[in-house]
């Protein structure tokens, strides 16, 4: 598989262990990570090259736009191939900066969401490349996702 540039984006905590979790695939490629500035995220980031975001994010309108902008900004500085997110809030402005952009993007629903689809989910659907989920019971919350299974 040839070398592609990464950029892997999720909230600190479960969706960054989750995205950290697929590492026997980026580690093959030049990646740049964007997440929340935590003792947590530096500690399993460690060595990598991290670009923080603005949190917390929850339904924060003056978080997505300030994550907005420097989804923007980070894109434009790193030129990545490919945008993968876990979420949460975070992942959000980089999926529809990447589209606008023409750069793909693909959103890894998270293990536990099985009886609806998560809000970031629902905000990235129309925009991303493709949908991968872990469980085939979350095939039901979206059509067009392929089960890749447990990142685990």
């Amino acid at each position: 598989m040839a070398a592609v540039k990464l950029l892997l984006v999720a909230s600190a905590g479960g969706h960054l262990q989750q995205l950290y979790w697929t590492r026997p695939f980026w580690e093959k490629h030049e990646r740049v990570w964007v997440t929340f500035d935590t003792p947590e995220a530096n500690a399993l980031l460690a060595g990598e090259t991290i670009v923080f975001a603005r949190h917390p994010t929850n339904r924060s309108l003056r978080a997505l736009v300030t994550n907005l902008a420097l989804a923007r900004r980070v894109l434009r500085a790193h030129r990545p191939d490919l945008v993968i997110t876990t979420g949460a809030g975070v992942g959000v402005p980089f999926v529809w900066a990447a589209k606008a952009r023409g750069i793909r993007s693909v959103f890894v629903e998270v293990y536990d969401r099985v009886d609806s689809r998560s809000l970031t989910g629902r905000l990235v659907a129309p925009f991303v490349d493709a949908i991968l989920l872990q469980r085939e019971e979350q095939k039901v919350l979206y059509r067009q996702g392929r089960v890749l299974g447990p990142v685990r």
